[in-house]
């Protein structure tokens, strides 16, 4: 055998041992998961933040082995949180990222610099807090109360990865609200808060001041608050809240501004302003004016974590030349465009649609729409009603999942029956929908033509699987 043979063969064994010890980590990560997935989910609530501080408190409180930018908000969390982590690792500190929910893996809630956990990792992690979670377990059922949920668990499970990385800063999403969600037991150096407007009221509350009430819950002594925006009746309750706990706000209209922009090929060119200067033509590759807030929001976070100085011109265009928001204004397919957005409440569909209407030309869009069956599918449906040509109602892989009989009605009364289609399966409803797009072009197959899919992040969630991009 030639020597060039050998290291071919050599080649050819290492990588059959990696993927058989890949495939390993994936069955163990379904294990895992299983196990998790097996408690409270996420949509069942129990506002208290006993049982994560005991488990962290005999884990040596990992949380406080790092830094924190906390962020709350109705819309627009998760992208503001992604930028975030990129800009202040462009400046070579180590980051840990958790957001939620997930797309395709639940390791994607987790990331170290970045990335997200591989999946043994994941798992190292599970058997690392797994002890002090069945204690806590153990001595909340004994008090009569539950075992910790989904949620709490992975709250715990990040917290003690980035301990155990370590991490410099952690950018940390809240996973419901505020105030008592599992993650407000960091004391965030910056707290961020994204536009409050009406969703998940059977927990938050029926109006925006209580809702707002709730997520300003984040705000802790002398921090630095980062307001986008607000309704009056949201942000009288942030400002009032900061006063109280000494915090010092930045606000977006005040000392923060989105000072100009402009569309452009695969993105947008933003000038940002803040109290440390003002960044010009910055050029952030995600469609959508609501973006350019929330970059604004991300600089002025990273700004206040970093001292409140200006940071480099080259760090700041760096970071967000490289910012992405899988499921959010994500095009995954072409002839027709298919394009995926988790909007799930009329506010984000408000946004989605005046982004639409800026950045894609489509002559003709048929929506794809899947919700929840707590979430307000009337006022989802009408905010997309002037732009869809015909609608696609179905259900997603969630047992929440709205029956598509039902949807279907409420579409009706806001579209009319003739433009309202129903289909059992996301698939077919992907078929149904292409179809209808492109037997309505004229302007030649697929050129004007385009695909909306949207409703909840479990129905982009799905829809990236179909297409490939899961």
């Amino acid at each position: 055998m030639s020597p060039s043979q050998d290291s071919q063969d050599r080649d050819r064994r290492r990588a059959a041992r990696q993927e058989a010890a890949d495939a390993d980590a994936r069955a163990d990560l379904a294990t895992v998961y299983a196990h998790i997935m097996d408690r409270a989910p996420e949509h069942d609530i129990d506002p208290t933040l006993d049982r994560v501080r005991r488990v962290l408190e005999l884990m040596g409180d990992p949380q406080k082995a790092y830094r924190t930018i906390h962020l709350t908000g109705t819309n627009g969390k998760t992208s503001t949180a992604r930028m975030t982590e990129r800009l202040v690792r462009e400046h070579g500190l180590r980051t840990g990222r958790f957001t939620s929910p997930h797309l395709t893996s639940v390791t994607e809630r987790i990331a170290v610099d970045g990335v997200p956990i591989a999946p043994a990792r994941f798992v190292e992690v599970w058997e690392d807090v797994a002890p002090y979670v069945n204690v806590v377990d153990r001595e909340s059922q004994e008090e009569g109360g539950p075992r910790l949920s989904f949620f709490e668990v992975l709250t715990v499970m990040a917290f003690a990865a980035f301990a155990d990385a370590p991490v410099d800063v952690a950018v940390v999403e809240v996973g419901m609200g505020g105030e008592w969600d599992s993650t407000n037991v960091v004391d965030g150096d910056v707290a961020v808060i994204t536009p409050v407007a009406l969703d998940h009221e059977r927990w938050l509350g029926r109006t925006v001041t209580e809702i707002a009430t709730t997520k300003s819950g984040i705000v802790k002594d002398r921090a630095t608050v980062v307001l986008a925006e607000q309704p009056e009746a949201a942000e009288v309750v942030v400002l009032e809240a900061a006063a109280a706990r000494g915090a010092h706000v930045l606000r977006e209209g005040v000392e923060l501004e989105v000072a100009r922009r402009a569309v452009a090929v695969g993105g947008q060119l933003v000038d940002l302003r803040t109290p440390a200067g003002l960044y010009t033509e910055i050029f952030l590759p995600l469609h959508g004016q609501f973006q350019a807030h929330n970059a604004l929001l991300a600089l002025a976070a990273t700004e206040a974590l970093l001292g409140g100085r200006a940071l480099g011109a080259e760090i700041v265009e760096a970071a967000f030349a490289d910012a992405s928001a899988p499921g959010r204004l994500e095009v995954v397919r072409s002839s027709p465009t298919v394009i995926v957005d988790a909007a799930h409440n009329p506010a984000g569909a408000q946004a989605l649609v005046d982004a639409l209407d800026e950045a894609f030309g489509f002559t003709r869009l048929i929506g794809v729409v899947a919700v929840m069956g707590d979430k307000d599918a009337e006022g989802l449906l009408a905010a997309f009603e002037p732009y869809l040509a015909e609608v696609v109602v179905t259900r997603n892989s969630s047992d929440r999942s709205a029956d598509p009989q039902d949807l279907a009605e409420v579409a009706q009364d806001v579209f009319g029956e003739d433009r309202v289609h129903v289909a059992e399966r996301l698939d077919e409803a992907l078929a149904v929908a292409a179809d209808l797009a492109e037997r309505g072009d004229e302007t030649g197959v697929g050129a004007g033509a385009g695909v909306l899919v949207t409703g909840s992040v479990v129905t982009v969630a799905d829809a990236r699987v179909l297409v490939g991009r899961g």
